[in-house]
C-alpha cells in the first residue's frame, strides 16, 4: 500500500517504504541491514526536492546515524509522535524511560497542547526494536504552533524535573524547532532548528529575527 503522497510529513515522524535499491551504494553495510529488515526511518529537517522527504536511517549504536532522502510515493506507512504515547501502556519492557513516559502524562496532557514520543523511545514503541536500555533519555516533542512563553516553558521544565530519567523536549514551531530548557532560559538568543540551517533567533516563531 502507498500513502496519498499529499498528505503532509513531519520530523520525527516514522515512515516506512524505503529499500536496499533506494539506498546509496556506498551507505555502511548497517544501513543496508536495518533497511533490508524494514525497520522504519525518521523525518529529518533538511531541504530536498520537491515529492521527497529528508530521512535519517538508525542504526544499533548511537554513532550509527545515517541521513538520506525517499520519495514521498515510497511510503506505505506513517506514525507520528503523538500516536505512540498510549503504546507505553502494553509494552512489555519497563525500562527507566518508559516508566517516565507513564509518570509525566498527566503533566503533558495538562499542558493542552499536542505532543508525543520521539527519539529512541519513539523508535522502540513503533517497531518493536530493543534499542533502549538502563540510561535512555525520553525525547518529547510539543507541537506548538503559536507562541509559547518563556514562563510557560519554564514551569514546563519543573513540571517535568521529577522524572526517573532525563528528558529532552523540544517545541515544534512553525518555523523549526527549539529545545524547552534553552527557551526557558535567560539566554536572549537561542537556537533554532530550521529546515535550512540551524541560527541564533531571539523568538524562535518569529525566525526573521535571527542573529546576524
Amino acid at each position: 500500500m502507498v500513502m496519498n503522497s499529499c498528505l503532509p510529513v513531519w520530523p520525527h515522524d516514522l515512515l516506512w517504504g524505503l529499500t536496499v535499491v533506494d539506498v546509496p551504494a556506498d551507505a555502511p553495510a548497517w544501513v543496508m541491514e536495518v533497511v533490508g529488515a524494514s525497520q522504519p526511518v525518521v523525518v529529518r529537517r533538511a531541504q530536498v526536492a520537491e515529492g521527497w522527504v529528508a530521512v535519517g536511517v538508525r542504526g544499533h549504536s548511537r554513532d550509527q546515524r545515517y541521513a538520506t532522502a525517499m520519495r514521498l510515493t515510497d511510503i506505505t506507512r506513517r506514525v507520528r509522535p503523538e500516536a505512540l504515547i498510549e503504546a507505553a501502556d502494553s509494552h512489555a519492557a519497563d525500562w527507566p524511560a518508559l516508566h517516565a513516559l507513564r509518570q509525566i502524562r498527566p503533566v503533558m496532557d495538562a499542558v493542552g497542547l499536542p505532543w508525543g514520543v520521539a527519539g529512541s523511545v519513539g523508535f522502540e514503541l513503533a517497531c518493536g526494536a530493543a534499542v533502549l536500555h538502563q540510561d535512555s533519555d525520553l525525547d518529547l516533542i510539543l507541537r506548538t504552533r503559536t507562541f509559547f512563553s518563556r514562563e510557560q516553558a519554564a514551569v514546563l521544565v519543573d513540571a517535568l524535573e521529577g522524572a526517573v530519567c532525563r528528558i529532552d523536549l523540544q517545541l515544534q514551531t512553525p518555523a523549526g524547532a527549539v529545545a524547552l530548557r534553552e527557551w526557558a532560559g535567560s539566554a536572549r538568543q537561542v537556537l533554532l532548528k530550521a529546515n535550512d540551517a540551524a541560527r541564533l533567533v531571539a523568538n524562535p516563531w518569529l525566525p526573521e529575527e535571527c542573529a546576524a
